[in-house]
């Protein structure tokens, strides 16, 4: 690694710092058996911004009883905080595979959102409370 880093230094101007630990609000953490990427931190703030900070967890990010939210007829939610948490969640896709489709089959619903879309949403906010630390 000390090699490599002289190497660098000779053909470009630049400086040796610290381990990474923080990079783009994701946490990186360097172990001896892989490197590995979190978002806890910005779960935690995303529940704290949409109130569920106090809400019981969930197994699963999805409704196993009806995983589609197909309900055409509920009624219909306010757009601005509905795609406002389907955006805090597409940014966690990054490194919550766990959660991508559940993300992507609510982020269809974004121009007509039901009552059923936004409890399906909600549901993912649940389960990302009881396993924050999963990632990359």
């Amino acid at each position: 690694c000390r090699e490599f880093e002289a190497l660098m230094h000779e053909k470009f101007q630049m400086s040796a710092m610290d381990e990474l630990n923080f990079f783009l609000g994701l946490q990186v953490l360097q172990k001896e058996d892989g490197i590995f990427l979190l978002h806890d931190k910005y779960i935690g703030d995303s529940l704290k911004k949409f109130g569920f900070s106090d809400v019981r967890s969930l197994n699963t990010p999805i409704d196993k009883e009806n995983p589609w939210g197909k309900d055409w007829t509920g009624k219909d939610v306010e757009l601005h905080p509905y795609r406002s948490m389907i955006g805090s969640l597409m940014y966690l896709t990054a490194s919550r595979p766990d959660i991508m489709f559940a993300v992507c089959a609510c982020a269809r619903h974004q121009v007509t959102p039901k009552e059923c879309h936004l409890h399906a949403v909600k549901m993912i906010f649940r389960y990302l409370k009881g396993h924050p630390k999963l990632g990359l």
